[in-house]
């Protein structure tokens, strides 16, 4: 019986992510630019391209590229009160000559929850990404990071955190 269950659980498994090779087979047929930042950044930074609300906004992946510098790229919470929300502000500058525009910025589990500078920010000028952490339900040690995906060479840069949730 045990098998049996099993066995269904691995052919849902294979069904379903036969599904997904599919859809992402399709989207890199457009043949357009943003499919290939999609493959590229190995996110979904294609569709959010733009920021809600201003749907003019040229996407990252047409204009010119540039670089950026981050203050820190590692956090460290310290001790987290379970069920406490904590947040951090990672400050950047952009160093290239060309303006830099956020895609997207990904955080690796839903615990996690971005804001980020939605205007473009000029070269000099900096910018910034927000993260806020809630650890409830969670406990020990816990190591979580965003991507932040931009219009630069790299396009992707990954950004760090940790803290140890107690009681």
């Amino acid at each position: 019986m045990k098998k049996i269950g099993i066995l269904t659980i691995v052919a849902m498994l294979f069904i379903g992510l036969m599904g997904c090779e599919k859809k992402a087979g399709e989207d890199n047929n457009n043949g357009g630019e943003a499919a290939k930042v999609e493959n590229n950044a190995g996110t979904n930074a294609a569709t959010n391209a733009t920021t809600p609300g201003n749907t003019n906004a040229e996407p990252a992946s047409t204009l010119p590229v540039t670089t950026v510098e981050f203050v820190e790229d590692n956090h460290n919470f310290g001790e987290i009160k379970a069920g406490e929300k904590v947040s951090h502000v990672y400050k950047f500058r952009n160093t290239g000559a060309n303006p830099l525009k956020i895609e997207n910025v990904k955080p690796s589990c839903g615990c996690t929850t971005p804001d980020w500078s939605k205007d473009e920010v000029a070269p000099g000028e900096e910018g910034f990404v927000t993260v806020e952490f809630d650890s409830k339900g969670k406990k020990g040690i816990q190591k979580k990071s965003v991507t932040f995906t931009f219009n630069g060479d790299p396009k992707n840069k990954i950004l760090n955190f940790t803290g140890e949730v107690v009681e």
